[in-house]
């Protein structure tokens, strides 16, 4: 299970709905080298990830969570989010240019084709996750109240 912190913004019945402060995936944060994450940061500034769980805890606003989802469920998303469509598109481009002899022409097909696989690729991972969002092995869940106190949550909206 991959776990994470949230914050609980909001709560509508039986669902909590949270917000997740995402950090550096590699630590180096705030360095002047490396792979250039702190450069987005202080362009972009911090990202933060709203999400919704069933609230099994009985937690407040502004009570710090852990949450966490299945890595398998994580894998199977990440697959069909990313390597479905990009294998789309590689198809899309080799089967645009094999249409066609000359070597002008068989440039545009296959950029034609590679567009083609781009958006046949986005609609099937749409149909692929519309598909699971009811399935609860790709629902985050509440796993344990985070060692720490609650904390005030102002003027936050949920969507």
């Amino acid at each position: 299970m991959i776990e994470e912190q949230a914050v609980v913004i909001n709560v509508d019945g039986e669902r909590a709905h949270l917000e997740i402060e995402r950090g550096s995936p590699c630590g180096l944060c705030g360095a002047t080298r490396g792979c250039g994450i702190s450069l987005w940061s202080r362009l972009f500034g911090r990202r933060r990830g709203g999400i919704s769980a069933v609230n099994d805890l009985n937690a407040e606003v502004g009570t710090r969570v852990i949450i966490g989802v299945q890595e398998g469920a994580l894998l199977a998303g990440s697959l069909a989010a990313y390597l479905a469509p990009l294998l789309l598109i590689c198809a899309g481009a080799l089967f645009g240019a094999s249409l066609v002899s000359s070597r002008a022409e068989s440039d545009l097909y296959a950029v034609v084709g590679a567009i083609a696989g781009l958006l046949s690729g986005l609609a099937w991972v749409r149909f692929y996750t519309g598909g699971r969002r009811q399935d609860g092995r790709y629902q985050p869940v509440m796993l344990r109240r985070a060692p720490s106190e609650p904390i005030s949550v102002k003027n936050k909206k949920c969507v």
